[in-house]
This record gives structure tokens, C-alpha cells and sequence, in this order.
């Protein structure tokens, strides 16, 4: 019943307006005891976004992103500006995230001078032969 929604620990919980929809169909209440019972202001639970989606920027820049998956959101953001777009770089970088575009961390890079170790104690020896290295070139260079 209402009870579950008046009674919560955490009323901000629903306080999206989608989320108030629902309940205005679940309980058949009207949108001010609605809005009054779960805290949400009328405006917000009445606002409609007038922000565009920008589909089409976002489609080319997941074209672009596709055709060159080693550039990262600062070069598609110049290769856009040569093709006569005018974006910001912090909107296209908003929308390079929204599209799950993100570059994947590089691996770390291997010397391939230095034979990979597989045990701990390959590990220990080659530190152990590291320092005496050491000790011996002080000794030899003191005398």
C-alpha cells in the first residue's frame, strides 16, 4: 500500500520523476498529494528536457570511433573539427562516454632484455645476485 512509500528510511530514494509516475497509476492519487507524499517538487515531477540528443554527432562519432579504435576522444574531437563540426570538447567527450566508447588501458610494457621469472624463487635469487653485485663493485672500488 502507500504505507511502504510514506514510511521509508530513505524517502529521496523515489524522488525521480519517472519513478512518481508509477506510483501516481499504482495508487490512483492525484499529482499534488503525490509530489506532497514523496517529497518531489511539482516542477520537477512536470519538467520536460529541451536538450537536444544530438544523434547525429553521436553516430559519427561512433563511425569514427569504429573506423580508428586507437584514438581516443581528443583526436576524433579534432578529426570532427576538420569535417566542419562545431562541438565542444567537453560535450564530445560526454557523449564519447555515453556511447561506451571509452579506450581500453594499455598493457604494461615488458623489457625483453630481462628473462620473465615464474616463481618467487627466481625472484629471490635474481635479488640476491643483484646485491651482491652491488657489494662487490663498492668493495673493489674502495681499493
Amino acid at each position: 500500500m502507500l504505507q511502504d512509500v510514506l514510511w521509508r528510511k530513505n524517502p529521496e530514494a523515489c524522488s525521480t520523476a519517472e519513478e512518481a509516475k508509477v506510483l501516481e497509476v499504482c495508487y490512483q492519487m492525484s499529482e499534488r498529494r503525490l509530489c506532497s507524499v514523496i517529497r518531489l517538487q511539482r516542477s520537477t515531477y512536470r519538467y520536460r528536457s529541451a536538450a537536444d540528443e544530438q544523434t547525429v554527432l553521436r553516430t559519427r562519432l561512433r563511425d569514427l570511433a569504429q573506423g580508428r579504435v586507437s584514438y581516443g576522444y581528443r583526436r576524433l574531437h579534432i578529426l570532427l573539427q576538420r569535417e566542419g563540426w562545431e562541438a565542444n570538447h567537453k560535450r564530445l567527450y560526454r557523449l564519447y562516454r555515453l556511447e561506451g566508447l571509452g579506450m581500453r588501458p594499455k598493457k604494461p610494457w615488458k623489457s625483453i632484455y630481462q628473462p620473465q621469472r615464474t616463481s618467487t624463487i627466481q625472484n629471490w635469487i635474481v635479488t640476491l645476485l643483484c646485491v651482491s653485485a652491488c657489494r662487490n663493485w663498492w668493495s673493489r672500488g674502495a681499493v
